[in-house]
């Protein structure tokens, strides 16, 4: 690799559908970049925007949320939905820090789609590489320990 700079991605995977997607791709010998960190949760709808603000002060470059597809596939009625309407307010927190909007990505990935989560992961490694390593990381460590 060399100088090269890789960025570092976090992902939290929905236990039901996203991260058997991440599964099948492995299963199934698809191949993509190295760069991925995955915390499997049991739903979208769980994961704590204060988890993707720990992920940045901690080293993560870029972070994804991947659930099931909504609004009727969530396998606790409306997790993603939740999700949904967190993670919209979000973004707009992670604008006023100063964090580029291509850092961050809610996705939809069923259990069937292992060639799109190989696709979206392929897509945020390139996007983040032109965009060079997180530069505010300290000030969002700040924010998580405040």
């Amino acid at each position: 690799m060399g100088d090269r700079y890789e960025p570092i991605i976090v992902v939290f995977a929905c236990n039901w559908c996203s991260y058997a997607a991440i599964d099948l791709a492995g299963t199934s010998r698809l191949h993509y970049p190295p760069n991925v960190r995955v915390i499997k949760v049991m739903c979208s709808g769980r994961v704590d925007p204060q988890f993707v603000l720990e992920a940045f002060a901690d080293g993560a470059d870029g972070v994804i949320v991947a659930g099931c597809h909504p609004p009727a596939d969530c396998h606790y009625q409306n997790g993603n939905i939740k999700a949904l309407r967190r993670f919209t307010l979000f973004k707009r927190i992670l604008a006023r820090l100063g964090i580029e909007k291509e850092r961050f990505r809610l996705e939809w990935i069923s259990a069937s789609e292992a060639k799109k989560w190989v696709e979206v992961v392929n897509e945020m490694v390139n996007e983040l590489r032109k965009l060079g390593p997180l530069k505010n990381r300290v000030e969002v460590r700040r924010l998580v320990e405040a």
